[in-house]
């Protein structure tokens, strides 16, 4: 887990990181049924999922799934990808 991370998941409430394992979880399994995951615009392969303010951005490749960031919904938040 990058530093970047781990400094984003301080920053949440128990419930938050809660929800946060839970979408990775169900990411990792490939039930993305439920959730709520767009393409960002001009990337085929970096996607986030939103749930309430929370945003996980990831890229998904055959092999894995790498998380990028998680934060908080801002004016900022899609600025670096």
């Amino acid at each position: 887990m990058t530093e970047k991370i781990e400094k984003a998941l301080k920053k949440l409430t128990g419930k938050e990181k809660k929800a946060v394992k839970n979408i990775l979880i169900k990411i990792e399994k490939g039930d993305i049924k439920s959730l709520d995951i767009k393409k960002l615009k001009g990337r085929n392969d970096i996607f986030r999922a939103r749930k309430g303010s929370l945003r996980i951005i990831f890229r998904k490749t055959r092999e894995s799934i790498l998380v990028l960031s998680i934060e908080r919904r801002t004016d900022k938040t899609y600025k670096d990808f």
